[in-house]
């Protein structure tokens, strides 16, 4: 099966390294966003990304293998990558994936390939190849032709994790749900073109179901290790030490604890199943409640140390307090703000009345490379020079465990 053009359509987190692997293997890859900013950065070879390898690679294929423009063009293979976010009230906002399928429905042609891979609620697959019949009633589509429709459509989850896409796209396995045997095939054989890993093919619905279920097994595991450091705290146990003894027992791997759970996927995934069985999903809606409580309880920490701090300190007043935040982004040697609740936690201390500093190695206050809307919350307490001059009195490790201690 022979693909000569394939599109990926959204140039995100995931879709630009797809775009970009896609395009050193075959070349001949056309990448779409609606960012200006984004398309032209791409097309000037400028992008500017913390992801090992991902720069070099694009400088190597941006402009030749790999064009990036802001409307779909003709292809053989389309490739949609672009945000399923939740609402305020935690249901699935899929209206990206329908203005990407109506986007491109003007373009297609018979024998094209349609493969979502934007982590999606079960059924969203079905539910694009029904927009896009009724946006094209000339073609044929797997719900009305089968293995013989005009278009075939596919779903295959992403699972790269940041810092390791450009290895994992390739040495990953790949699960793949066509709406079709046909549609399957042709999805599996695109991504052998640049997967070394294997590829499984199942239903449509298993696939869509299999991320959500991998990352709500991950949700489940925090919310224990989070939960587990609640309690400690008010048992006055050390929880570092607790998983490390709990941990020597073999069958038994407890995880360390965090400020809450952050990123594009984790803190989303998981409603997507309470929301298409919310009777059945108990354990991981309550999973979901105890990691989204978890940066507020940080928060209440600081505060009881900054009263603890005054109280040994009677010199000194709420406003002559300086508490430091170390980590700001969601994981270590990323930019990526998303759903941060490092970011949740300096909004609240900001209406606490000290003086408050965010320092983060891969963050400044202009960084271009980081969530813009999630930057413009948290910019003005960040500082990136002259931190050594910075007199601290209360020092908050939010990266990797809850470590809160004051300056004696």
């Amino acid at each position: 099966m022979h693909f000569s053009t394939i599109s990926l359509i959204g140039l995100g987190y995931i879709g630009l390294p797809t775009a970009a692997v896609l395009a050193s293997r075959m070349g001949n890859v056309v990448g779409v966003d609606v960012n200006k900013d984004v398309v032209e950065s791409i097309t000037n070879g400028n992008v500017k990304t913390l992801e090992p390898g991902l720069a070099e690679l694009l400088a190597q294929v941006s402009g030749s293998a790999l064009r990036a423009v802001m409307q779909p063009e003709a292809a053989d293979a389309f490739i949609i990558a672009v945000p399923t976010p939740i609402t305020d009230d935690h249901k699935p906002d899929i209206s990206y994936v329908r203005s990407a399928a109506l986007s491109l429905a003007p373009v297609l042609r018979t024998g094209n390939l349609i493969i979502l891979e934007s982590t999606s609620p079960v059924g969203t697959t079905e539910q694009m190849a029904q927009w896009l019949a009724e946006a094209r009633p000339d073609l044929s589509f797997p719900q009305q032709a089968g293995d013989e429709a005009d278009v075939q459509i596919a779903y295959c989850p992403e699972r790269i994790l940041p810092g390791k896409m450009l290895e994992e796209l390739v040495h990953n396995d790949r699960i793949v749900g066509g709406l079709t045997r046909t549609a399957s095939d042709m999805a599996a054989a695109l991504y052998r073109l640049f997967v070394e890993g294997e590829i499984h093919i199942t239903s449509v619905r298993t696939a869509e179901l299999c991320k959500l279920a991998e990352n709500s097994f991950r949700d489940v595991n925090i919310a224990y290790a989070n939960e587990l450091s609640m309690i400690c705290d008010k048992l006055d146990i050390d929880v570092e030490e607790l998983i490390r003894l709990a941990n020597h027992h073999p069958r038994v791997n407890i995880l360390q604890p965090g400020c809450g759970v952050g990123g594009h996927c984790i803190p989303v995934d998981p409603w997507f199943i309470v929301d298409s069985a919310p009777e059945e999903a108990r354990l991981i809606r309550t999973a979901r409640e105890v990691n989204d409580s978890k940066p507020l309880w940080v928060v209440e920490k600081i505060k009881r140390a900054i009263a603890a701090y005054l109280q040994k300190h009677p010199e000194k007043r709420i406003q002559d307090i300086t508490v430091a935040c170390y980590g700001i982004s969601y994981k270590e040697g990323t930019t990526d703000l998303r759903n941060s609740p490092a970011v949740e936690i300096v909004q609240s201390l900001g209406t606490v009345g000290c003086q408050l500093v965010v320092i983060d190695p891969n963050i400044s206050a202009n960084s271009s490379f980081s969530s813009s809307e999630d930057l413009e919350k948290v910019k003005k307490w960040i500082v990136s020079s002259g931190i050594d001059n910075i007199p601290i009195d209360i020092q908050c490790q939010l990266m990797a465990r809850n470590n809160i201690r004051s300056k004696e």
